[in-house]
């Protein structure tokens, strides 16, 4: 089977911004205009083709990330359009993983929006170059030189504005190429007709000053383009286009374009910008791995002639054919009914149908290419982050890390019947999501389930019930509190036990250090001389993390602090991997103890939108959910207040800020980072008296 096109002419892109912005939006015109669909499909109806889980479709919100094919002109698109809500920040994660390209899109009237910056920075974490697209410019408020502000402040000083609309809000008619120095309308049912015309008179003034903005830093980037610019000579569109593209693959300069998709104003344009400006597979850097036997550092590159190596980024079950895996082709070719080695687990795999996915739906493929985006079926010790490689030159690619999980509930079974069908569920959704935790309540027997915030277990549950018929019991939601430790301290720990014959011995001398917020754990083995035969450090180091996950102060995990095993004795008949596990686990306790344990609780990073006229009342509220503001803003006739806050006092406050604001308030939220719980509080905690 052949290529689809040449990898010069694939693209790699995701669609990622804000809750609400209009990614979907934007997907289903380009579905439309590329031929891929031939009706529109609109959220707000419920009919959004990439938007297919039944969830989704109620709520008018994207929760999966859903990947499709398309073609326009002589190029392929594979496109992978994610969620904006900061509770599926996964879907943002591990689709930037694997694409070499990204649009990211802003409401005309909100600009830059907290989860905007969020995905921006997961962006920068890969090094992704991007282009931007400033929606909904038929909105009342909508206003393209603020929100284009917003991005230089907030985002990148390197934005460079290459479009500016024509017309405002509601009398939007279509954009200026600024580039071009022409007019561009749509017209027809569905502006599926571009129309290039002169530029009206009463815009010519301003299409000129952003044009010399525009011109003097793309001029910036290249010396002999320079020379030109300064000199005044003429220089051709072609020139300014060649020398913007390698900007933006280095990610020195970010082109800024505007329209309504709603409205079927910009996305023609929009699609053109995907193939001038952002890379294909070949033009970003060959994917880094490790060689699974020395660990040697090695490369692979966008060839179909490299060894095959490829990255699994997602994992969903499929009610028709089973389980999926997606993934992204990075070297080398893989055809059907094949095998694959998987180095992270050391098995090999058997490849059976593949498939090129469209949303829900799916076309048999028998053979991927490097830069492709697929999906195969049936894979069974593949999981999310995984390598599939050649057998006889394997790779192993950095995997994907997830954030934790902020906030828990706890579930049991409604009846006997359920509860088999409950662990399936479970398992089925933590395979599919890795932010996704669930445990048993050792005291209790309950079965505790942790995700990134509410509405990701709402749907989770709602998702148990409806795919896995499972009906069940639900708590009420509980704040993911982890414990740390303040300074030093080190403790010894034995464990001897004579029972006649071989007994049991175990000694272990354990420091612990703290470490910044976000630093995680640590377990250096300092043992020197052999006093600790090697065979007994690994259980020395799974009894600490045992301890770890019980804690010391009210029975949550510990975060971020250094252990180190220093010293020690053994016993040539009675040690033992268990003697050494439990007396580390023994010895770690009592030195956390000493360390000054204290309880952490996750903070959010809160933006909350109200009319001006409620301030001071959603002020005081905040201040009394102890809230720290930060800083606020005036957004047309709106207030928008930027603050701090634990997650523990936001359960419950949409209903609060509606009754605040008479229904007219919002607000967005999502994960910051762990702070030290109040000492009145802590001890709430410790008494059981909060959740």
């Amino acid at each position: 089977m052949p290529r689809l096109c040449p990898i010069e002419k694939t693209r790699n892109i995701g669609i990622i911004a804000h809750i609400d912005a209009g990614k979907t939006t934007v997907s289903e015109r380009i579905l439309f205009y590329t031929g891929l669909s031939h009706k529109i499909g609109e959220v707000h109806n419920g009919e959004a083709i990439m938007d297919w889980m039944v969830q989704e479709r109620e709520r008018g919100i994207t929760i999966t990330s859903a990947a499709t094919t398309c073609k326009w002109g002589d190029n392929w698109i594979n496109i992978i359009d994610t969620p904006g809500h900061i509770d599926f920040t996964v879907e943002v994660q591990r689709s930037l993983r694997v694409l070499d390209g990204a649009v990211v899109v802003f409401d005309g009237v909100a600009g830059v929006e907290p989860q905007s910056e969020t995905v921006w920075r997961q962006a920068d974490k890969f090094n992704i170059p991007r282009i931007c697209f400033i929606n909904k410019m038929d909105r009342m408020g909508a206003d393209f030189d603020q929100s284009f502000q917003s991005i230089l402040d907030k985002l990148s000083p390197n934005a460079v504005a290459v479009q500016i609309p024509i017309g405002k809000e509601s009398n939007l008619e279509g954009v200026v190429d600024i580039i071009k120095m022409k007019a561009l309308y749509f017209e027809g049912d569905f502006g599926e007709q571009v129309r290039e015309a002169e530029i009206p008179e009463n815009l010519k003034e301003q299409a000129a000053a952003v044009r010399k903005r525009t011109l003097e830093k793309i001029a910036a980037e290249d010396e002999s383009l320079l020379e030109k610019f300064l000199a005044e000579e003429e220089i051709k569109e072609e020139e300014w286009v060649k020398v913007l593209r390698s900007a933006t693959l280095k990610y020195n300069l970010v082109p800024v374009f505007c329209g309504s998709a709603l409205k079927n104003k910009g996305v023609q344009p929009l699609l053109n910008a995907v193939i001038q400006y952002l890379p294909n597979p070949t033009e970003v850097p060959p994917v880094k791995g490790v060689d699974p036997k020395t660990g040697a550092a090695m490369e692979r590159k966008a060839d179909d002639n490299e060894p095959f190596a490829a990255l699994v980024f997602k994992v969903a079950a499929d009610p028709y054919v089973g389980t999926l895996s997606y993934f992204r082709v990075y070297s080398g070719t893989l055809n059907k009914s094949s095998y694959v080695w998987n180095p992270v687990s050391g098995e090999r795999e058997r490849v059976g149908r593949m498939l090129r996915m469209h949303s829900n739906t799916r076309k048999e493929i028998e053979e991927v290419f490097a830069g492709d985006i697929a999906a195969v079926v049936g894979l069974k010790n593949s999981s999310t982050g995984h390598t599939l490689c050649d057998e006889s030159k394997p790779i192993v690619l950095e995997e994907i890390t997830f954030p934790e999980p902020v906030i828990s509930i706890r579930i049991e079974p409604k009846t006997k019947d359920d509860q088999e069908k409950l662990f399936t569920a479970l398992n089925r959704l933590a395979d599919e999501d890795p932010t996704f935790r669930q445990k048993e309540d050792l005291e209790t027997g309950e079965t505790i389930i942790s995700g990134m915030g509410e509405l990701h277990l709402d749907v989770l549950v709602d998702r148990m019930k409806r795919e896995f018929n499972v009906e069940a019991n639900v708590g009420r939601p509980q704040v993911a509190y982890k414990e740390t430790i303040c300074q030093e301290a080190a403790a010894e720990g034995k464990y001897i036990r004579q029972s006649g014959g071989r007994g049991q011995y175990g000694h272990v001398l354990l420091r612990l250090e703290p470490k910044e917020r976000g630093e995680g754990f640590e377990f250096v083995n300092a043992i020197k001389g052999g006093v600790i035969p090697q065979e007994f450090i690994p259980a020395v180091e799974k009894g600490v993390k045992e301890a770890m996950d019980k804690g010391v102060v009210a029975g949550y995990p510990m975060i971020d602090l250094t252990v180190t095993l220093y010293d020690g004795s053994f016993h040539d008949v009675d040690s033992s991997e268990i003697a050494f596990k439990i007396a580390a686990s023994q010895c770690f306790q009592e030195a956390a103890k000493k360390a000054t344990a204290i309880i952490l609780e996750p903070i959010m990073k809160s933006e909350v939108v109200i009319p001006s006229e409620f301030f001071g009342d959603v002020i005081g509220d905040l201040n009394r959910r102890r809230g720290i503001i930060e800083k606020t803003n005036d957004r047309v006739n709106l207030k928008v207040i930027d603050t701090k806050i634990p997650l523990a006092e936001m359960f419950g406050y949409a209903t609060s800020l509606r009754s605040l604001t008479q229904g007219r308030g919002t607000f967005t939220m999502e994960f910051d980072h762990y702070d030290k719980v109040p000492e009145n509080i802590a001890q709430e905690i410790i008494d059981g008296k909060r959740s």
